[in-house]
């Protein structure tokens, strides 16, 4: 059940403090471990002390924009089609998976990116989940197609190419990642709507994640 505290309307998006508290804290936490993945800054690597550096910062820097815009827009996804079919919708960070998720990046640079949920409350049907559970993973691949095709147009300006390559493995990675079919993941209510939607989904982010 979600409790709704110091409520707030954004254009006309119903949330609360206790969301968007939750949302900057995650957004964070999960661009920084990526910063590390990407730059191949882990403790694995030998490379753990160059957090400090420029070079850390520029990683860092990237994945907020690109790794926080996939992870606030997967999240946005899912509330926005959740309050359209009557729910009460918000995010609420896990704090352990947090710790978890930048612990692992740090110590052997992979990423577990689930450091929270859009908890919802409300009378739905399995089909109206399923559309519910795929609507964040879509973003992703939506966002990280975006990004593929501006990493070829601007393939002569050597850092926006990065930051948006970065962009693109991030949000292929992160729908892909999402489909995994139990627990709280995305995966296991698309599977339970239906099978084919959810085969589509793995097999195209599949593909750009490990073939391309």
């Amino acid at each position: 059940m979600v409790v709704t505290l110091a409520a707030i309307k954004f254009c006309g998006i119903r949330t609360s403090s206790v969301e968007l508290v939750d949302i900057a804290k995650a957004w964070l936490a999960l661009s920084f471990a990526f910063a590390i993945v990407f730059g191949g800054f882990s403790l694995a690597s030998g490379k753990i002390y160059s957090i400090f550096s420029a070079s850390f910062a520029t990683y860092f820097l990237i994945s907020l924009l690109t790794a926080g815009l996939g992870f606030l827009l997967h999240e946005l996804s899912h509330k926005f089609v959740a309050q359209h079919y009557g729910c009460a919708a918000e995010f609420r960070a896990f704090d352990q998976m947090i710790y978890f998720a930048v612990g692992l990046a740090l110590v052997i640079g992979f990423i577990f990116a689930a450091p929270g949920a859009v908890m919802i409350s409300g009378m739905i049907t399995r089909r109206e989940n399923g559309i519910i559970s795929a609507a964040g993973p879509l973003m992703n691949y939506v966002l990280g197609m975006a990004f593929w095709g501006l990493a070829f147009v601007f393939a002569q300006t050597p850092l926006l190419q990065l930051a948006f390559a970065v962009g693109f493995k991030i949000n292929m990675w992160l729908g892909l990642f999402n489909m995994i079919p139990f627990g709280n993941f995305d995966g296991i209510k698309i599977f339970n709507w239906s099978v084919p939607v959810w085969t589509s989904m793995v097999v195209f982010g599949g593909y750009f994640v490990f073939f391309v």
